[in-house]
């Protein structure tokens, strides 16, 4: 039911009405055949493709300008609310004043549970498994690009639908984990990934789809730059794996000595 759900949003209906999954479709692959095999580019003197132009730096100005103006309005709007002097009286505050704010008290109850919080964290540094280390070399590759888009999110559901070990976690206990595994390396991370090779096991046949699998969700949002790749690096040294364990993979590994 939430497949057929997902596949009727008009945003895909639009894609797939117009696809091979349709099998109204089929009597137009000829005709897709002989358009692709004949197509030759326009002219460039064609009228049609200065009437696109225009047309589209038209609308280029039209959204320019409905942003600017809707941006002007806002602005104008805030400044017209708060800087009321009628508002500002009513609140106590005083725009003459050079005193700097008042900021909140810290809570040392707070404070507290987050040192007891991240002393829990150091001590389960080391334990786990494979799927704790992938997890790990996963955040740690990744955390240079600073965001992660919907193609990331998909490789990782489809990862999770096609292996039996991921579908058993619950998707609570799978978003604890991923959140435990990122403050591990954010409190300590030297300490975090030299404790990776002791979390593997032995057979290298069991690393190596491990790594796979992180080099899958990370070229999922394009190629890796140069940072990523001498992170896949290490994380590849950490795993014991050489260049040819990582064959059929679109991300070439760096040597050792360039992490």
């Amino acid at each position: 039911m939430a497949e057929w759900m997902q596949k009727m949003h008009p945003l895909r209906l639009s894609y797939e009405l117009f696809s091979d999954a349709n099998p109204m479709m089929a009597m137009f692959k000829p005709m897709i055949d002989w358009t692709r095999e004949h197509r030759t580019p326009a002219a460039a003197d064609n009228p049609y493709l200065a009437w696109q132009e225009t047309l589209s730096q038209h609308i280029i100005a039209a959204l320019d300008g409905w942003r600017d103006a809707r941006d002007a309005l806002a602005e104008q709007t805030f400044f017209a609310i708060y800087g009321s002097p009628v508002l500002q009286t009513a609140v106590g505050v005083d725009p003459a004043s050079t005193q700097p704010l008042r900021k909140p008290g810290k809570n040392p109850l707070h404070q507290e549970l987050l040192q007891t919080r991240i002393s829990e964290l150091k001590s389960r540094i080391t334990s786990g498994g494979l799927r704790e280390a992938a997890i790990r070399g996963l955040i740690y590759v990744g955390i240079g690009r600073a965001a992660v888009d919907e193609r990331g999110f998909e490789i990782v559901r489809r990862i999770r639908r096609e292996h039996e070990g991921a579908r058993a976690l619950p998707l609570p206990q799978f978003k604890a984990l991923l959140r435990d595994q990122f403050y591990m390396l954010l409190i300590d991370q030297d300490a975090a990934l030299a404790a990776i090779p002791a979390m593997l096991p032995q057979d290298v046949a069991l690393r190596c789809p491990a790594f796979q699998t992180i080099t899958r969700i990370l070229s999922a949002a394009g190629p890796p730059n140069d940072e990523d790749q001498r992170r896949l690096a290490r994380v590849a040294e950490l795993f014991g794996l050489k260049e040819d364990a990582i064959e059929g993979t679109n991300v070439t590994i760096l040597p050792a000595r360039a992490s």
